[in-house]
């Protein structure tokens, strides 16, 4: 039950964050919407409850940043009982040869390092009163990320990362929940996405069933139901877990079509081609 419970969110300002912040205001929790925007947090927060949300401006990159926050979020609401280490970004296509060093680490440091530094600022409330904590992964820790390296190597340390906070928190009566989203309407997705001609046609390359496109609140509703019943995992749309339980035999198969398909080497070759600089 998270009524009276505090979560803090990154990323709160808008997408998944802001329909998680909304989900758990509706179940009673108190919010703090962070977000790198301190001004665009606390208009969010504003949007959710006058009294039981707060905005807080703060770089997820920035350890120290994160840091303050917690305490602040301590200060303003009691302690943190729940952390959900949301925010996160995408690159335009390119493959790893062609992306400019200064991108693809910077992808890596707001999705990897952020997480790490968001769930570090507030383990020790989420151990003291018995929480819980979500990170955020994506379909992309387990399926091919070309053309998005940076993004699924991120995805998949975030999957590793919440797989062993399960089992670590264990002993403290406290849990964790790794989320895998597929494409969520989002402004990243489309700016990453739907801008971009060359990500359209591999899209299109997908079985129907998996293109399949979900609004924010049905994420933000998913993860608040993670939370109440403390599950290990949570996908949506649901379709992908069989690609997920099954990643062990298809992935090998589908690594080999992709190298062998001439649609998917042209892709290749376009991404290889791009001037990112």
């Amino acid at each position: 039950d998270v009524t009276g419970k505090t979560a803090l969110i990154t990323g709160a300002a808008r997408g998944i964050g802001f329909a998680t912040a909304k989900a758990l205001i509706a179940r009673g929790a108190n919010v703090a919407v962070v977000d790198l925007d301190g001004a665009n947090a606390q208009e969010a927060a504003g949007r959710l409850h006058a009294e039981r949300a707060a905005g807080f401006g703060a770089d997820v990159t920035d350890r120290a940043a994160m840091q303050r926050v917690a305490s602040q979020v301590v200060e303003r609401f009691g302690g943190i009982d729940v952390v959900v280490a949301n925010a996160g970004i995408a690159a335009r296509a390119a493959t790893f040869r062609a992306m400019p060093t200064e991108t693809f680490e910077r992808v890596i440091d707001v999705n990897q390092h952020g997480v790490v530094y968001t769930v570090q600022a507030a383990l020790p409330q989420i151990i003291e009163r018995s929480g819980h904590v979500v990170v955020i992964s994506s379909v992309y820790a387990f399926v091919n990320g070309m053309g998005a390296a940076p993004y699924a190597m991120s995805k998949a340390a975030v999957e590793q990362f919440g797989r062993a906070l399960r089992v670590e928190l264990a002993p403290h009566g406290a849990s964790a929940t790794v989320a895998y989203f597929g494409f969520i309407d989002t402004t990243m997705v489309h700016e990453s996405l739907d801008n971009d001609p060359l990500t359209v046609g591999v899209i299109e390359m997908m079985p129907r069933p998996l293109r399949k496109r979900l609004q924010p609140e049905v994420a933000g509703e998913a993860i608040a139901a993670g939370i109440e019943q403390r599950a290990p995992r949570v996908i949506r749309p649901k379709r992908w877990a069989a690609l997920s339980a099954l990643r062990g035999v298809l992935n090998p198969a589908l690594d080999r079509r992709m190298v062998s398909d001439a649609r998917m080497q042209a892709v290749i070759a376009e991404a290889d081609s791009r001037d990112l600089a």
